[in-house]
């Protein structure tokens, strides 16, 4: 009865949400109705051994998804249909066989409606030097909402915790501002996994990053426009795959975002240093 009920609201709320302006390709996701979605970040700058930064393959139940592989660093993929239930994930180097995993990790309930997000990401604590983020966001959005999506996800080992600020552009001080996402920390996300984005009103921003508690940035985007019904992920990650931009601090924002667009990575360099 749940499902006959909730296809009578998803055809329901289609037409309004069209007249509305809301992002109907959404509903399926609102009313728990779309299969489970994931998409994939390579956020390894370099090799453990100081080589340049490989391309991954992800792995979801043992077995690469079409769209999911040759994924460069800075890479973000579109969103794949998945099973429900536990759901085992990694990734390893392109062309490498799912028991050659470099870091793997489980999404104990793959539920439908859910987006789920896995990062490749360097490890302070892993003997290989492979750390893997994962992120099951629920997605509850409101029906008639057309308001955009954001989570912030420290993958910038050169970066302590930090504050994120979504803030207009043209702003010169975080003073009186609170953060957007606060306290991000190394491998982790805010909102953490497995509690819904936060929602903003689309319009004209620009970010800026200080170390948690400060209000001095380290980052500075440009002014960059974000839809309605935008749906975007915005990880820390050092600003290049060289030494030199891996120094403390030195970060770019790189954006995933959702929807299957035909950019799914967008990356603002940091104005602050120019690169």
């Amino acid at each position: 009865m749940k499902t006959i009920r909730n296809l009578a609201l998803c055809a329901g709320v289609a037409a309004v949400l069209a007249a509305c302006g809301g992002g109907s390709s959404d509903v399926g996701k609102e009313v728990g109705l779309q299969n489970p979605e994931i998409h994939f970040v390579n956020a390894v700058p370099l090799a453990p051994d100081g080589s340049s930064a490989p391309n991954l393959d992800l792995f979801v139940n043992g077995s690469t998804l079409s769209g999911q592989t040759n994924v460069p660093y800075k890479g973000v993929t579109n969103f794949a249909n998945i099973g429900t239930g536990s759901t085992q994930v990694g990734y390893g180097l392109t062309g490498t066989s799912p028991s050659a995993a470099l870091a793997s990790g489980t999404f104990p309930n793959v539920a439908n409606g859910h987006e789920y997000t896995v990062i490749a990401l360097p490890s302070i604590t892993a003997s290989n030097g492979y750390g893997i983020g994962l992120i099951d966001d629920p997605f509850d959005k409101g029906l008639l909402s057309n308001d955009a999506r954001l989570r912030s996800f420290n993958a910038s080992p050169n970066a302590a915790d930090v504050d994120v600020y979504i803030v207009p552009p043209g702003t010169t001080s975080v003073s009186g501002y609170s953060p957007t996402m606060a306290g991000v920390s190394y491998g982790n996300a805010v909102p953490a996994s497995g509690q819904d984005s936060l929602y903003v009103s689309g319009g004209t921003y620009m970010a800026i990053v200080t170390a948690a508690g400060t209000t001095t940035p380290i980052y500075e985007s440009a002014q960059f426009s974000l839809a309605n019904n935008a749906d975007w992920l915005i990880s820390t990650v050092p600003a290049g795959g060289v030494a030199s931009t891996l120094q403390p601090g030195q970060i770019h924002l790189l954006v995933a975002q959702g929807g299957n667009t035909s950019q799914p990575a967008l990356e603002l360099i940091n104005t602050l240093t120019g690169h």
